[in-house]
């Protein structure tokens, strides 16, 4: 008997060490997360995590993720935009021209931006899906054309300030629902002068979602006879990801509650994680950057859906660029200079793979995550943008060199 549980144990063990392995990415990166906030939490006494710098976080990197979950279906697909923080740049100018100096309302002009970016979207995506010119020379050409098209635009001037209901999308935030007297009742437990209820309740609520998706892809696995994640793996992660949710709520339930923009990420990585994962669609993309010739004579329309990942890309940089403008409150002919680098690189950290085919949108958003809090960190001990571009650029390198090692070892 002693010796059937001894073997049973053994094979436990090696199970989660092959589960560990071929998992090694997503694993890794979940910790490599925790140690960093950790490390700089630790060095600036505190203050990576405190309520308002934990705002200022979401904020800064939320027309990042906005752009990265966007990246990803382009990476994925087996291609890539480079002209994602040009499009930026020139819809937040569009923007300006449109609300400030000619007075177009707020909404028909986000409706009109939006419009645009799909536009944009369409026209590279145009020549890359039907023409096969390569995505890296479309949009090279296409960074340049809109960087030139956004100093056109604002004639080399800023333009600003914007009216209060277009700042509201980046700088505003959603009302507490609930009564007042709540918020009073429980600020002395939390050491507040309020608590934000709506705030607190939505942390359980979206850590109780993490469990319950996840008990319930568990189910559906053992159902069809999947060997999924090891019990230790699943409790482990679910504590984790469920108790960083409370946290992060708990803390912005003592500040200002729920930014607007973070509803929107939230709503938007739901969705486009439930598209990539859930639908055919979503199947098809990954298909496309596996094998393009395969796909296509699988029966996939791979044009179509080379020309639609570039279409939603373009939406998307438009968002972004509305963001950008509104958290800035004015236009600047060199707003989103360089930024496509921070969204490639929030990316390919987050697991993507360079030839296509490989990459999650969770992935993607804790990759663009892992930046901001580098970024955030090195600001707040004062290092200087020198170092942090290099210390940026080495784990940039390193994820792509795992990405590579990992590829070699399972051929």
């Amino acid at each position: 008997m002693a010796v059937a549980e001894t073997t049973g144990a053994e094979v436990e063990t090696r199970n989660i060490g092959e589960y560990l392995m071929s998992h090694l990415r997503e694993y890794g990166l979940l910790f490599a997360l925790i140690v960093i906030m950790v490390f700089f939490q630790v060095v600036t006494d505190g203050t990576l995590l405190r309520p308002v710098n934990i705002t200022n976080l979401l904020l800064q990197n939320s027309y990042i993720i906005i752009m990265a979950l966007g990246m990803l279906i382009v990476i994925v697909s087996g291609n890539i935009d480079l002209s994602v923080g040009s499009v930026m740049g020139f819809i937040g100018a569009l923007a300006a021209v449109m609300i400030v100096e000619m007075g177009v309302s707020t909404y028909l002009t986000m409706l009109v931006c939006l419009a645009v970016g799909g536009v944009i979207g369409a026209a590279q995506g145009y020549w890359v899906a039907y023409w096969k010119i390569p995505s890296f020379i479309v949009t090279l050409a296409g960074m340049l054309v809109f960087r030139g098209l956004s100093l056109w635009l604002l004639e080399g001037q800023s333009v600003g300030p914007f009216p209060k209901e277009f700042q509201l999308i980046a700088n505003g935030y959603v009302p507490d629902i609930f009564p007042a007297w709540i918020g009073e009742a429980l600020a002395p437990i939390f050491d507040a002068r309020k608590v934000n209820v709506l705030a607190l309740v939505t942390g359980f609520v979206a850590a109780g979602f993490v469990v319950w998706s996840g008990l319930r892809k568990r189910a559906r696995d053992r159902a069809y006879g999947i060997v999924g994640e090891p019990r230790s793996f699943f409790v482990a992660r679910n504590v984790i990801v469920g108790a960083a949710l409370i946290f992060i709520m708990y803390k912005l339930s003592t500040f200002r509650g729920l930014p607007n923009v973070l509803i929107t990420m939230g709503v938007l990585t739901v969705i486009y994680a439930f598209i990539t994962e859930k639908t055919t669609i979503g199947r098809r993309v990954y298909a496309l950057g596996g094998n393009a010739k395969a796909a296509k004579l699988s029966g996939i329309r791979t044009e179509r859906l080379t020309f639609l990942s570039f279409v939603n890309m373009g939406v998307l940089a438009a968002a972004a660029g509305m963001v950008f403008a509104a958290r800035l409150n004015t236009a600047q002919p060199k707003a989103g200079f360089a930024l496509e680098l921070d969204v490639i690189a929030a990316v390919f950290i987050g697991g993507a793979s360079m030839s296509g085919g490989v990459g999650k949108i969770v992935g993607a958003v804790v990759g663009a995550f892992l930046m901001g809090v580098l970024n955030n960190g090195m600001s707040i001990m004062g290092i200087g943008i020198d170092y942090q571009q290099m210390i940026k650029g080495l784990v940039l390198l390193a994820a792509v060199i795992f990405d590579v090692y990992n590829k070699g070892k399972q051929g």
